[in-house]
């Protein structure tokens, strides 16, 4: 699995016409694609797309998307927790 700066990648799709390797980050409402020919280059296009959004997102002055961990946080009495 790709990981870099706490977002990983979704499953990788594979074209065999274009003979293209291709995903997007798991886990966010924004949507970050990324493609390559080699393992290599996927691996860099994936470390770019995500530099890239996080600039995008610094420059405009919003948050960025997180990853979603699969953790509910519930609020109870202390007596119960």
């Amino acid at each position: 699995m790709m990981e870099y700066k706490g977002y990983a990648a979704g499953p990788i799709d594979f074209d065999p016409e274009d003979k293209t390797f291709s995903g997007t980050v798991a886990g966010l409402r924004d949507v970050i694609h990324f493609e390559g020919r080699t393992a290599t280059e996927l691996a860099r296009a994936f470390r770019e797309s995500i530099d890239g959004y996080l600039e995008l997102c610094a420059e405009s002055g919003q948050q960025p998307d997180r990853p979603f961990n699969g953790k509910i946080l519930v609020r109870t009495e202390p007596e119960l927790h």
